[in-house]
């Protein structure tokens, strides 16, 4: 087995210990587990050449999530991303951990770090497909959920249009190729819009 494929496995086996299942595509998963899945495809459509460290960071950008819930941090947007940074910083760190063990050397791990914790958005190519592929799994898997809870359509056109502004125009194009409800797509397009 050659050292990339270990390593993807390695973090699928970190992922599979997800105890939230997520029904995706008609099949259920470890929630992580899915999610890096649908992210790797999303890489592999968006840049076909795509890196080693892209490969291995897109795999690994939420790996054991559960392990950190939010119910840990304060309310409000600064205990949320104080939440999301530490996270980053905790999947860059368990990554690194895998790459170590694989015999990566340094400066791949380095660059897997950086794509990780997001280091260079909207300056660097890579993080900004990484960006892209969190993006589209995040439409395709939560939307929905998301839908739901907020029980309120321009908010959740605004929420929309925070993620949408995260994102490429390449990814944008592809936003019609999620198998969404109408009703969703509709908001999306409203967001897009706008």
């Amino acid at each position: 087995m050659d050292r990339l494929q270990a390593t993807l496995d390695a973090i699928d086996a970190a992922n599979a210990e997800d105890p939230n299942q997520v029904l995706v595509r008609g099949e259920t998963r470890p929630k992580e587990l899915a999610h890096a899945l649908l992210a790797t495809e999303w890489v592999a459509r968006l840049a076909p050449a795509a890196s080693d460290a892209l490969r291995i960071a897109v795999r690994a950008h939420h790996i054991r999530r559960w392990e950190v819930p939010r119910a840990d941090y304060p309310e409000g947007k600064a205990g949320y991303h104080r939440w999301r940074r530490d996270l980053q910083q905790r999947h860059a760190e368990h990554v690194d951990r895998i790459l170590a063990d694989q015999g990566w050397p340094e400066g791949i791990r380095e660059r897997v770090r950086a794509i990780v914790r997001k280091q260079g958005l909207g300056r660097d190519p890579e993080v900004q497909t990484f960006e892209d592929a969190l993006c589209l799994v995040f439409l395709e898997t939560q939307f929905d959920a998301l839908r739901a809870r907020l029980a309120d359509d321009e908010k959740l056109v605004d929420v929309t249009r925070k993620t949408a502004a995260k994102m490429s125009e390449a990814a944008l194009r592809h936003v019609s190729d999620l198998p969404l409800a109408a009703e969703d797509l509709a908001v999306i397009g409203r967001a897009l819009q706008s």
